[in-house]
C-alpha cells in the first residue's frame, strides 16, 4: 500500500458511527463529519465503474440506469455523516427506506458507501469478475488503521444496502424489456428512420422508454414540439434544416471540428478498412457528464455527502433524461441527416461524426447535458467555471467552461457540427433536459428538509 493509500485508510477509517437510533434522525458528531472530507475514494470508485461500463460496451441508456442506482446506494450510505441530508427513499419512485444498523454497531461510512456503489456497478455491468478485483482492491484501501470487526461491519453494512437498491432495480422493467415487440424498420416510409453506416446497425433500445423513471411521472411527461414534418420540397423547413447540416458540414472551422470530437462520446465507433470491420470504445455522454461531476466536486472540495449527492442527483437527472429522449425518438422516428443528404442533395456527404444507431429527435446529447447541468448549477452554482478533462484518455486536449450551463450548450450544438442532428431536435432536446432537471431539482430535496415529499405514483 502506498503512502497515499495509507493516509487515504486512516482518515476514513477514523469515520466511525456507532448507530443508537435510526439512520434518518441521528446526530453525527463534527468530527465523523471531518474525517469523510477526503472523497477520493468515491471519485474512483465512479471513475473504475465507468471503465467498465466503456470495456463492457454500455448503450448511453444503459450506462445510465448503472449510474444512477450505483451512486443512490453510495448517497444512501455517505448521507448518513452529516444529519443535513436526508433520504431519497419517499423522494424517488418506489424507494423505501434502507435498512439501518443495529444499535451499537461501529462502521466506516466512507468504506460502507464506496463499497456499496462497487457492488451495485458489479451487479449491473457484465465484468463481474474484473469489477470483483476492482472492488476487494479498492476495500483494502480501507483496511489500515481499522479493526477485523469494524471493516467487516462496514463491509457488510454496504452490502445490505446494495441489496436494498438492487431489489428496487430489479422492478423497473428493465428486464422485461427484451420480451416487448422489436422495432420494424419502416425501409418504404418517407421520413422515417433507416439503418446508418458503415455497420448499419439495429435500433438501439426502442423499448427503453418502458422503464420506470426516478422523477418524472412517465417517461414520455415531457414531451417536446413535434419535429418538421418531412418534406422534401425546397421551401420545406425540413428541407432547410437539411440543407443545413450540409452546408455546416462542409465548412467547418477547426474550433467547430475540435467541439465535436471532444463531445462525440460514441461508446463503439466502427472502422472498416478494406473487408476488414473493427470498433474503438470510449466512454458515452453520461460519462461525461460524471466525470464532470468529479471534477466539479474535487474542485468544491465537497466531502463524501456532498460528492455522493452530486453524483446521485446527477446520474438521475442523467437517467431521467434519457428516458424522455428515448421516449420521443420511437415515436417521431425521424430520419438522420446522413440518410436524408446521401439520398436527396450529395450522395457522396459523411457526416463529421459516425451516426449512431437510433433515431435522430430529439437530440441525446442535448437533453442529458441540459439535465445533467440544471442540477449541477443547482448544486455548485452558476458560473462555477471548471477545465474538463474527461476526453484525455482518448487524446482530446483540455477544455474550459465558465459554466455548466455552457459545457451544455456546447455539447448540445456539437450535434450540429458533427453532422448527426437537425437543429430542431438539438433544441427541442435541451428544452426537454431542462424540464427533466428543474422538475427533479422541486422534487428531490437531500438537505434539510422538513418533510419528506409523498412518493410518486409507481405507473411506468
Amino acid at each position: 500500500m502506498t503512502g497515499t493509500f495509507k493516509t487515504f485508510a486512516r482518515l476514513l477509517a477514523a469515520s466511525v458511527l456507532t448507530l443508537g437510533t435510526t439512520a434518518c434522525s441521528r446526530d453525527i458528531s463534527a468530527a465523523t463529519a471531518v474525517n469523510t472530507a477526503d472523497a477520493s475514494p468515491l471519485h474512483d470508485a465512479v471513475k473504475q465503474v465507468n471503465d467498465v461500463i466503456v470495456y463492457d460496451i454500455f448503450s448511453p441508456p444503459q450506462a445510465s440506469r448503472v449510474y444512477a442506482y450505483a451512486s443512490i446506494a453510495a448517497y444512501e450510505v455517505l448521507r448518513q455523516a452529516d444529519s443535513g441530508y436526508v433520504t431519497l427513499a419517499g423522494q424517488v419512485r418506489d424507494l423505501t427506506p434502507v435498512p439501518v444498523l443495529p444499535q451499537g454497531t461501529a462502521v466506516s461510512l466512507p468504506l460502507a458507501g464506496v463499497h456499496a456503489y462497487m457492488v451495485v456497478g458489479r451487479a449491473l455491468t457484465f465484468s463481474q469478475a474484473r469489477m470483483d478485483t476492482l472492488r476487494q482492491a479498492m476495500d483494502e484501501r480501507f483496511r489500515s488503521g481499522m479493526s477485523t470487526a469494524m471493516f467487516e461491519n462496514s463491509v457488510a453494512y454496504g452490502d445490505t444496502i446494495a441489496k436494498h437498491i438492487l431489489a428496487w432495480a430489479g422492478t423497473d422493467g428493465f428486464k422485461q424489456r427484451t420480451g416487448l415487440p422489436k422495432f420494424t424498420v419502416m425501409r418504404n416510409a418517407p421520413g422515417r428512420w433507416q439503418p446508418t453506416p458503415p455497420a448499419y446497425m439495429d435500433a438501439v433500445e426502442p423499448n427503453w422508454s418502458t422503464l420506470r423513471p426516478f422523477t418524472m411521472d412517465t417517461s414520455n411527461q415531457f414531451r417536446p414540439a413535434p419535429p418538421f414534418p418531412f418534406d422534401t420540397a425546397k421551401t420545406s423547413d425540413f428541407y432547410r434544416e437539411m440543407l443545413e447540416v450540409h452546408s455546416v458540414g462542409k465548412t467547418l472551422t477547426a474550433e467547430q471540428r475540435a467541439i465535436a470530437a471532444f463531445w462525440d462520446c460514441n461508446p463503439f465507433v466502427m472502422h472498416v478498412q478494406g473487408h476488414t470491420m473493427f470498433a474503438t470504445k470510449k466512454m458515452s455522454p453520461g460519462g461525461h457528464w460524471m466525470g464532470i461531476t468529479g471534477i466539479a466536486s474535487r474542485k468544491a472540495k465537497a466531502d463524501m455527502a456532498k460528492a455522493s449527492e452530486a453524483y446521485a442527483l446527477t446520474a438521475i437527472a442523467l437517467a431521467d433524461g434519457f428516458l424522455s429522449v428515448w421516449a420521443e425518438k420511437y415515436v417521431s422516428s425521424v430520419i438522420r441527416p446522413e440518410t436524408m443528404i446521401n439520398r436527396h442533395l450529395d450522395e457522396s456527404w459523411a457526416p463529421l461524426l459516425q451516426t449512431p444507431p437510433f433515431p435522430e429527435y430529439t437530440s441525446g446529447h442535448s437533453g442529458i447535458s441540459t439535465a445533467a447541468a440544471t442540477v449541477l448549477t443547482k448544486l455548485y452554482g452558476d458560473g462555477f467555471a471548471f477545465a474538463d478533462s474527461t476526453e484525455m484518455e482518448y487524446g482530446l486536449p483540455v477544455r474550459s467552461y465558465t459554466s455548466f450551463g455552457q459545457a451544455a450548450a456546447e455539447a448540445s450544438i456539437s450535434r450540429l457540427y458533427g453532422g448527426i442532428h437537425y437543429r430542431r431536435a438539438v433544441e427541442q432536446g435541451q428544452v426537454q433536459g431542462r424540464q427533466v432537471g428543474e422538475q427533479l431539482i422541486a422534487r428531490v430535496h437531500t438537505r434539510g428538509a422538513t418533510s419528506v415529499p409523498q412518493p410518486v405514483a409507481s405507473t411506468r
